[in-house]
């Protein structure tokens, strides 16, 4: 004899626990945050000259500022030119990035150079300077 699955089986309410998918939506946005690239500013401000061929900046780059002083700046702390060497060689260390000097457009050219030298010598194969486009 058979039965129908209505006449011999009583149906429980059937409920979904939301907590585990909770959770994990949680836990994707933590990864996406931790993840996301920031773009490092140096903390000073520079006047940069301007440029008709200028380019957008790459998020991940390592970026050193010249002030109109000759000051050099980097993490939003003044830095000696001694200094950028190794800062440059122990971040190439971690990742292969270009180095973008943001020169103010009324400092001179001799610690322009001193500091791209400083740059290629600590390894940088991609030495930029920012400029603002006409």
């Amino acid at each position: 004899m058979k039965r129908s699955a209505s006449a011999g089986m009583q149906v429980r309410g059937v409920q979904i626990n939301m907590s585990p998918l909770i959770d994990c939506v949680f836990l994707l946005l933590i990864f996406f945050i931790v993840t996301t690239v920031f773009v490092e500013e140096t903390g000073v401000d520079v006047q940069k000259p301007r440029a008709a061929s200028a380019q957008d900046m790459d998020k991940r780059s390592l970026q050193i500022a010249l002030t109109e002083d000759g000051g050099i700046v980097y993490g939003g702390r003044r830095i000696n030119l001694n200094s950028v060497r190794g800062i440059v060689a122990q971040q190439l260390k971690e990742e292969n990035v270009p180095v973008i000097i943001i020169a103010d457009a009324r400092s001179r050219t001799g610690p322009l150079v001193d500091v791209i030298d400083e740059c290629k010598l600590a390894g940088a194969r991609q030495v930029s300077i920012a400029a603002r486009r006409e």
